[in-house]
């Protein structure tokens, strides 16, 4: 490989570690090109997977900062660099290795911290982010829609007092203004006083 190609391959490596929320390095030895075309459509969605050399991937992981790879590139050697969901990316190649064994999983890196194989399969059999925000916006509603009852009750007792007592004026018809007060007064007083006590019956 030229110079040039050498460097702008390293330079591509770097732009993914970057970019990638994690990877994953995997040996694929023994694997068709056709089950490598197949690991690559089931991770679509979550992560690229790339073949890489190991020498430049070397370089590339030193200039991107990350360190999880030291001393495991070895052999024919691919990484799955993951911008979507790592839970679906590991679930994914735990499920294909599961299936085509000479698939192995060397190790990764997730949020710059190393992973070894085992912590890999840990991540694989947690919940997806999806899973995780739908159980928590379920919560969150639940919560909300108790706060919204809460609320609402003191308001709708509120609004009933209101209603019963629009009704009793409606029904004995307004005070006279040439009522004494002495006399108007404390009944108009005992009735709003009745109302308040028995209008929210229901």
């Amino acid at each position: 490989m030229a110079k040039a190609d050498k460097s702008a391959a390293i330079a591509e490596l770097t732009d993914k570690f970057r970019e990638s929320g994690a990877a994953v390095l995997t040996e694929y030895r023994g694997l068709t090109v056709a089950q490598l075309t197949e690991l690559r459509n089931s991770l679509r969605e979550h992560a690229t997977y790339a073949v890489v050399k190991n020498t430049l991937t070397e370089r590339a992981a030193k200039d991107a900062g990350v360190t999880a790879f030291d001393g495991m590139l070895q052999g024919p050697s691919a990484i799955a660099f993951v911008t979507g969901d790592p839970v679906e990316a590991a679930k994914g190649l735990r499920d294909f290795a599961k299936a085509n064994p000479l698939l192995v999983i060397k190790g990764g890196v997730l949020d710059g911290k190393p992973l070894e194989a085992g912590d890999i399969t840990k991540l694989a059999n947690l919940e997806s982010r999806e899973t995780l925000l739908a159980k928590l916006a379920g919560a969150m509603n639940a919560s909300l829609s108790q706060a919204v009852y809460l609320f609402a009750a003191p308001l709708n007792q509120a609004a009933r007092t209101v209603d019963a007592l629009r009704a009793k004026v409606e029904q004995e018809g307004p005070v006279a203004d040439a009522a004494p007060a002495t006399e108007e007064a404390p009944a108009a007083a005992e009735a709003t006083e009745d109302v308040a006590e028995g209008g929210d019956e229901s």
